[in-house]
């Protein structure tokens, strides 16, 4: 049989957890129609195209599914942006965003700079971007679905509905400022969940952490909502017997080590009886450094009782980067140098940076005792990220390790490595999921059977974070180049970031390199695979700024059979567009 597009003689990961084979993968009407192992290990069984067909040669290739990124934040940005970069430069052809509480709909027209405010606090979103990028097109949720409906982007985009915005919608000013919900008010936002549901959202989401803020420091509407309503807002998706419940639960950032276990056992009992399931961001945290296996070992247990909970883990560390062109410095406690970035353009300041007298005057500061103690502890946790970088570092790579090594002050160390490439040079503090100098607990935590991958937060943390590339870093990292502990197999980790993480949310016609399923993959040069270090660009709306992390080794990802990226670079193609509820299994 002749097809419209073939990926010949590839290494082909499916996405099912087999072992990898060489093959040949026909493509027609987006879908994928054949799929052919080679004989005795040549290059491909034969697939052809027809005479208008095309034909991509993955001679020496990884040819897996497109990555299916379940937790990103572009609600904003996809109402403006085709690309969703830096998702897309990493091999993401599907997103679902909407998480954590926070969202853009429903929206009435006076709350529209408060919400705007709410992502900015949480999300770290510059407020002036979005207040100039989005376009609003809607009042409810089903109105902002159509207007996403509209648009084309490079992958397939899914979102929830936030239970920031409903408690808003609801009940105006008392729900922004996290009142209690009376019943009346439970069942209307239960009703406003079940319309989004039905229209094609493809779950809820709620936050309790206190870490969760909007800009003015108040609470994420929902952080203290009580069983009642919780259990209300949720028999929606009961009812409709589609949807999942996704959170950021009290605790996870650290900030209480007590309330995890109770916030666990609501959510089981949530799980059980609306039959939906339900997925929590889980992080290790240093106050109680083996938490996380008890929440897991308590999902685990649940499932015997109906429930269905995904504790969600990230790839990597959760930390802080540090730079001169980051939101936060290791330098803001010092005058001189907050003064300097006050007054000063960026090229300026790092002109100014390079003169003696300067850093003099900022390495030489006199500081307080208690700022001195803060900036002691600081050191002990920083660490040189480099390029490509280094997510796993040892003790050795930390500034008070390399400043006793090398006889000089860490606040000079750290001076040095941020003003290499041109001032652009940056630290990281891995605040969470990094413990004594390893990322062990990671490993731990994503071979746990109900483990599901996300967390790399896509359009999210435009000055402090930097973690879209968490799809890239699985392979290069955790299959190919961790040589502080034990690896993991190739096949698993492509099934864990497509298979697993589409058919959680419903998307059962993505996922895998199978006949009937869509023609969504990644051309990958896995010995040449790599990640840079992170860069500010200005290309936001009213010019805002942001973190993006570019990769290399992509020498093209297809979706719907069409080629978005080629070895890197944007082909200007536009096949993605709105998933609307849970997809069908091909017939």
């Amino acid at each position: 049989m002749a097809h419209e597009l073939v990926i010949r003689g590839g290494t082909i990961v499916d996405g099912t957890g087999a072992e990898k084979f060489t093959g040949d993968v026909g493509v027609d009407g987006g879908r994928i129609t054949a799929v052919g192992r080679a004989a005795g290990g040549g290059k491909g069984s034969g697939v052809t195209a027809h005479g208008a067909g095309r034909v991509i040669d993955a001679d020496g290739l990884l040819v897996t599914p497109g990555w299916v990124d379940i937790h990103t934040h572009y609600d904003g940005q996809a109402t403006w942006d085709e690309v969703l970069a830096p998702s897309s430069w990493h091999g993401v052809t599907t997103v679902v965003m909407g998480n954590c509480g926070v969202g853009f709909a429903p929206a009435m027209p006076d709350k529209h700079d408060w919400l705007i405010g709410l992502m900015e606090g949480v999300e770290d979103i510059p407020g002036t971007a979005l207040a100039e990028g989005i376009q609003w097109e809607w009042e409810t949720f089903p109105e902002y679905l159509d207007a996403l409906s509209r648009r084309r982007w490079t992958m397939d985009v899914g979102t929830q509905i936030a239970h920031g915005a409903v408690r808003a919608y609801v009940m105006g000013e008392p729900g922004a400022k996290n009142e209690p919900a009376n019943d009346d008010e439970i069942a209307r936002m239960r009703d406003v969940v079940k319309e989004a549901i039905a229209a094609g959202a493809l779950g809820f989401s709620t936050s309790r952490t206190l870490g969760h803020r909007a800009i003015d420091g108040e609470p994420v509407p929902g952080t203290f909502a009580a069983e009642a309503e919780l259990f209300g807002i949720g028999s929606a998706l009961g009812e409709l017997g589609r949807g999942v419940f996704e959170l950021a639960p009290m605790g996870s950032a650290g900030e209480d080590i007590v309330a995890p276990e109770k916030e666990v056992d609501w959510m089981c009992r949530l799980s059980a009886a609306i039959d939906r399931p339900v997925t929590f961001a889980l992080l290790q945290v240093d106050l109680a450094p083996d938490l996380w296996r008890d929440l897991m070992a308590q999902s685990l247990k649940a499932v015997a009782n109906g429930s269905r909970v995904y504790p969600q883990v990230a790839g990597r560390a959760t930390g802080l980067l540090s730079g001169f062109q980051t939101t936060l410095c290791l330098f803001d406690v010092i005058p001189e140098y907050a003064r300097l970035r006050r007054s000063l353009s960026f090229d300026e300041l790092i002109a100014a940076l390079r003169t003696p007298e300067v850093r003099e005057r900022i390495v030489g500061a006199e500081l307080d005792e208690q700022t001195q103690l803060r900036l002691k502890s600081a050191y002990e946790r920083t660490f040189v990220l480099g390029s490509p970088p280094d997510y796993e570092p040892g003790p050795d790579k930390t500034l008070a390790a390399i400043a006793a090594r090398e006889g000089r002050s860490p606040l000079d160390v750290a001076y040095d490595y941020m003003l290499a490439d041109d001032g652009r040079g940056m630290l990281h503090v891995p605040i969470l999921n990094y413990s004594q100098g390893s990322l062990e607990p990671i490993r731990e935590m994503l071979l746990h059977p109900q483990a599901a991958l996300g967390l790399a937060d896509g359009g999210a943390h435009c000055g402090v974070i930097c973690d879209a590339s968490m799809p890239t870093f699985m392979l290069t990292h955790w299959v190919r180049d961790r040589s502080r502990g034990d690896r993991l197999p190739l096949e698993w980790v492509i099934k864990k970031q497509t298979y697993d993480t589409a058919r959680l949310y419903g998307m059962h016609d993505r996922g895998t390199i199978e006949p009937g399923m869509l023609a969504d993959f990644n051309l990958i040069d896995f010995d040449g695979l790599r990640i840079d270090g992170p860069e500010a660009v200005a290309d936001l709306p009213a010019g805002g700024k942001r973190l993006v992390q570019r990769a290399h080794g992509y020498v093209a990802t297809v979706k719907r059979g069409e080629v978005t990226f080629a070895d890197g670079e944007d082909t200007g193609v536009r096949p993605g567009s709105l998933v609307r509820g849970p997809q069908a299994s091909p017939a």
